[in-house]
């Protein structure tokens, strides 16, 4: 990563941020509350700890909502009545900020 990355960011990421939120917001606002609700759920949840997997992860949860309000379905009938259920799911087996944590402390007391 160059400096200039370092104290920019990477352009590119914030490119498909940026668009992924214009698409967010054209939800309906049950949908767009539901994909404003899971972002939150992950950040405190501890979600991915890249940007590619959570592009990835987010783009997909886009694609189903979409195709979802166009088929005039519910949120519910998309995620399941365990709405955290599924948001676990959509980031099971991708490397989390808990583990990370985890992997720190255990390192940290195993050294001494």
């Amino acid at each position: 990563m160059s400096i200039v990355e370092k104290i920019m960011g990477n352009l590119e990421d914030k490119r498909h941020y940026r668009a992924m939120e214009r698409r967010a917001k054209t939800l309906p606002a049950d949908y767009l509350h539901a994909y404003r609700a899971i972002q939150k759920y992950l950040a405190i949840a501890g979600g991915p700890v890249d940007w590619l997997s959570t592009r990835r992860i987010f783009e997909g949860l886009l694609d189903l909502f979409e195709m979802g309000a166009a088929e005039g379905k519910t949120v519910t009938d998309i995620t399941g009545p365990d709405v955290a259920a599924f948001c676990d799911d959509l980031i099971k087996g991708e490397p989390s900020w808990n583990d990370r944590y985890r992997t720190k402390l255990n390192e940290s007391i195993n050294r001494k």
